[in-house]
């Protein structure tokens, strides 16, 4: 229920895991995709998202976020070109005769490919590019996005708000001393792809790297909650965060130690809760 947090990084040293791409999907779009919801309403609300409106999304991975701005009547456009997985469930929630699409929703677009792809003569320039994928916690992923970025923003109008998102600083995401599990069983790996804790000024390093003027931020409390061990298990596996402690290791290993990192934050009825909280800053296109 909610688009995904990150997308799934594979460690650049040994073999891919062998996972199932479309389980992890499935887990993705059912379990982990709803918990950035208050982050989208909030970009959404403040840049006054609805009819008029041409969003691009960079990584839109099964659609969440797309629907959201669909069903306030913005034409929307999602870009996917690493989780054709989770494009194929964007798909499907964004088909014509969905019920939250068909209400005034002036169209949709779905490219599996760069950005470039989502370019054409026809298509008038976009007036909201979004990248909601969070970086901050895999080592690198900055880098990636300012290439992204790059290639997206000529495709905007000028002055187009561009947002970026990242995770809060460790001490304001419970969910950090979890993620420090897939950090510390990839250690054999030494993976430059690993988890790692966010910095203040990313996103703002992000923009200057891809010629974009910051223009205002903000902070959203997202808490991550489960029904159970199981799901938070599935949920946080379904990011591709553990990606590299899997490959390092083995499943079993990973599956072990993230249960036993979840136990501190299950409560009394077997919920599990952690509390998180996201930045997202509003740069403009040049």
């Amino acid at each position: 229920m909610t688009p995904t947090l990150v997308h799934s990084h594979l460690p650049r040293a040994g073999a891919p895991p062998r996972v199932d791409r479309c389980a992890r999907a499935r887990d993705w779009a059912e379990i982990q995709e709803r918990m950035l919801v208050p982050l989208y309403e909030a970009v959404y609300e403040r840049l006054e998202v609805g009819r008029g409106t041409r969003l691009l999304d960079l990584g839109c991975g099964s659609g969440l976020a797309l629907l959201m701005a669909a069903s306030r009547g913005a034409s929307v456009t999602g870009v996917e070109s690493s989780a054709p997985e989770r494009l194929a469930l964007a798909r499907a929630r964004l088909a014509p005769e969905a019920p939250a699409v068909a209400q005034g929703h002036p169209g949709t677009r779905l490219v599996e490919g760069p950005p470039e792809d989502a370019a054409a003569p026809e298509t008038p320039p976009y007036t909201l590019v979004t990248a909601f994928q969070p970086i901050g916690c895999v080592a690198g992923d900055s880098e990636g996005l300012s290439a992204l970025l790059e290639t997206a923003s000529p495709l905007a109008e000028r002055g187009a708000p561009v947002v970026l998102v990242g995770w809060g600083p460790p001490e304001r995401c419970t969910t950090s001393s979890v993620l420090r599990v897939a950090t510390k069983l990839a250690d054999p790996l030494r993976s430059s792809r690993s988890w790692r804790a966010a910095c203040r000024d990313d996103l703002e390093e992000v923009a200057h790297r891809a010629g974009l003027k910051p223009d205002g931020s903000g902070r959203v409390a997202c808490p991550f909650g489960y029904a159970d061990i199981d799901s938070a298990v599935r949920g946080l596996l379904s990011t591709g965060l553990f990606d590299a402690a899997v490959g390092a290791t083995d499943q079993v290993q990973v599956d072990k130690e993230l249960t036993e990192a979840l136990h501190p934050h299950q409560r009394h009825d077997g919920t599990v809760w952690m509390p998180n909280v996201f930045r997202y800053l509003i740069a403009r296109t040049p």
